[in-house]
């Protein structure tokens, strides 16, 4: 198989993120509804989490039981580092987001004339929007990192495993779209097509990416780098929404809905483990 259609496989293994998108497009979703969405994330999110960092620790955990030092230290501070970067980053950057558009003064009257004015100033980003970006960003990384597996697997002459890694990661994800659009359901924004299909480039496009670095780099330190943000950002975003589950004050179903998502997780991985992957 050659390079360019091994890269066609990543983009479609990475642009299946898309089937999940709409669930964002819901017109005003009762609240338990938002309440089991949000909650529904987070569970999905959580087994993100606990995949991103076994990936991670994987070659420092090889590392170690090789009694190859260097390469363990090296491996573990770069994750350290990586996944330090993505959880501080994330909240100092919300938090500048946050001052950036507070309002100063009030807003001024319509008798000033100025509501022309007023209507041209940008709309800051919602909370809900700013989630859902961050989520994306978040699973870019972590796609980054798939693709640099399916581009490795086959520049390594294992094409059986790269197909076996581009049906699994492309049904992953499919949930991880729906993990995107949550919070937007979950707070009844309705985004547009166009927002919808920027977030499914931000956390679809990177595997398409990844695929063609991967045939040309291999490098067990790039990838627990490109790991490390991802999970640094993830557990950012699982703290956002778990604030927001708990102004649901919807314990029950919050509970079973983040079951449900992490045991979806496990399931669309189960088939790439299934297929000898």
């Amino acid at each position: 198989m050659s390079g360019p259609q091994i890269a066609l496989l990543g983009a479609v293994a990475g642009f299946t993120i898309f089937l999940g998108l709409p669930i964002g497009r819901l017109r005003h979703p009762v609240p338990r509804l938002r309440a089991g969405l949000n909650a529904a994330a987070i569970g999905i999110l959580l087994f993100l989490l606990w995949d991103i960092l076994s990936a991670a620790w994987e070659p420092v955990d090889t590392a170690l039981s090789d009694h190859d030092w260097s390469t363990a230290v090296t491996g573990g501070a770069v994750l350290a580092v990586t996944l330090a970067g993505g959880l501080a980053g994330l909240v100092h950057y919300d938090g500048w987001v946050a001052s950036r558009h507070a309002p100063a003064t009030p807003p001024p009257s319509r008798s000033e004339g100025t509501t022309a004015a007023t209507e041209r100033v940008p709309r800051a980003l919602s909370q809900a929007a700013r989630l859902a970006l961050m989520i994306a960003v978040g699973i870019g990384l972590h796609n980054l990192a798939e693709g640099l597996a399916i581009g490795n697997s086959a520049a390594q002459g294992d094409i059986s495993l790269a197909l076996l890694l581009v049906i699994g990661f492309g049904l992953h994800n499919a949930t991880e779209g729906f993990g995107i659009t949550a919070p937007l359901a979950a707070e009844a924004e309705r985004p547009s097509w166009g927002r919808l299909a920027l977030l499914g480039l931000i956390g679809g496009g990177p595997t398409f990416a990844g695929t063609l670095i991967g045939q040309q780099v291999v490098n067990d330190t790039a990838s627990i780098a490109f790991l490390g943000l991802a999970a640094g950002s993830i557990l950012y975003v699982i703290i956002e929404l778990l604030a927001v589950a708990r102004r649901a004050a919807m314990k029950v179903l919050t509970t079973w809905a983040i079951l449900l998502g992490l045991l979806a997780g496990f399931a669309t991985d189960a088939i790439v483990v299934a297929g000898g992957a």
